[in-house]
């Protein structure tokens, strides 16, 4: 009996995927569970599964198109069973992009399962030579593109000598111009992180009334305390956003009526913290969830947030991996910004943005010393944080990072 490949909504925020790859071609054998195709989806590069098992007889989305959750892409079937009619209207339900989908079924959600390693042989396809057509994966040739990687210079390890994703780790980023199209500008198509990020926006600052709360933490003990947790040599190095993220999850179970969600006509109050920490990625923007956070030690917490950080700019990250947060650290120290306000990640009810260090004058018991200061700014969701609840939430960040002893505990 013939199987109906859909697009699968393969994040929970998911509403269209970008096909990369067919990792399977028309003729194929497949089997239930079997990778059919690498996708894009709204936060990372997820792999279709077959649902069904036979022939991959027909590939309805080509590589590069865009398609809505819901729709068929492809059709499994014996190699001798009629398919005509139901594929018959299948190629109208796709868009390839910028066109805009109608409409989106609701489909349901599949986690997807990695698929194991393939060997790599024993002796690589030595780089092309400068001129020839270099052969890659779609994958490959998009995450090189993405950080800069000259795919002449890098050995290919799979069939024909085929770059695939792991022949990129190692290799050198090198400058390249960006040619402009004509009249001096380029237009770039919108990723599907992109686009989602530009919906969640307008999602939140749009209808979240925000109100924001400003104050200054004294770092020098937070420093003192850094220093000497990073002269024993341990491994890894604890970095100001590891205290800070453990200082946040254990304010938060003080204050439990800011580690809440908007739940459109409830308040959900959460007795355990969710973190979810703000990363960069070169396509804009994800939000890792550090789980149980108020559970964990200061050296615990800089190990996953590194793990989840390097998971986060591959676009390696699993669902679970991103949802899930009750409250939100965005910390932009590291790029010598002093202070900013930052958009709340609904449904959570609050956002700490956090500025960079910096050395000034202070008074200390009447006198004027140099001090480390830095600066906090909450953003409230006023549905839910009344303008006390926050600034008391602030205040105890703000105690316990001026006092080590309330950061290892």
């Amino acid at each position: 009996m013939a199987t109906k490949v859909f697009m699968e909504a393969l994040s929970p925020t998911m509403e269209e995927g970008k096909l990369l790859a067919w990792q399977k071609r028309e003729g194929d054998e497949v089997t239930n569970g079997d990778v059919l195709a690498e996708v894009e989806t709204d936060k990372a590069v997820m792999e279709l599964q077959a649902r069904g098992a036979g022939v991959l007889r027909k590939i309805l989305a080509p590589e590069g198109s865009t398609v809505e959750v819901g729709k068929i892409v492809a059709v499994i079937a014996d190699v001798d069973e009629d398919i005509e009619q139901l594929i018959a209207g299948a190629d109208a339900a796709h868009t390839s992009a910028p066109a805009k989908p109608a409409a989106t079924p609701k489909a349901q959600a599949a986690t997807p399962v990695p698929a194991p390693a393939a060997p790599k042989p024993a002796v690589p396809t030595p780089p092309a030579a400068p001129g020839a057509r270099v052969k890659a994966s779609p994958l490959a040739r998009r995450m090189a593109a993405e950080r800069g990687v000259d795919l002449s210079h890098v050995q290919g390890s799979g069939p024909s000598g085929r770059i695939v994703m792991r022949d990129l780790d190692g290799a050198v980023p090198e400058p390249a111009p960006v040619p402009l199209a004509a009249g001096g500008y380029e237009d770039v198509e919108l990723s599907q992180m992109r686009k989602t990020i530009a919906q969640r926006l307008v999602e939140s600052l749009g209808p979240i009334p925000h109100f924001f709360l400003t104050a200054e933490a004294d770092m020098d003990r937070a420093s003192d305390a850094r220093d000497a947790l990073n002269a024993r040599d341990a491994s890894p190095r604890i970095s100001y956003n590891d205290i800070i993220l453990k200082v946040v999850a254990a304010a938060l179970l003080q204050h439990r009526e800011c580690n809440a969600w908007w739940m459109d006509g409830t308040v959900r109050y959460f007795d355990e913290v969710h973190l979810s920490m703000a990363v960069a990625i070169d396509d804009g923007l994800i939000t890792p969830v550090i789980r149980n956070a108020h559970l964990k030690s200061l050296r615990e917490i800089a190990v996953e947030t590194r793990e989840l950080a390097g998971r986060a700019r591959e676009r390696k990250l699993t669902p679970e991996e991103y949802t899930g947060g009750t409250f939100t650290v965005s910390n932009l120290g590291m790029f010598e910004i002093d202070q900013f306000t930052g958009v709340i990640n609904p449904p959570e009810a609050g956002l700490l943005a956090v500025g960079t260090i910096v050395e000034k004058p202070a008074v200390d018991d009447g006198e004027l010393v140099m001090s480390k200061r830095m600066r906090l700014t909450m953003s409230c969701d006023h549905r839910v944080i009344d303008g006390a609840t926050g600034a008391r939430c602030l205040q105890t960040i703000k105690r316990m990072l001026e006092n080590p002893l309330a950061i290892v505990y």
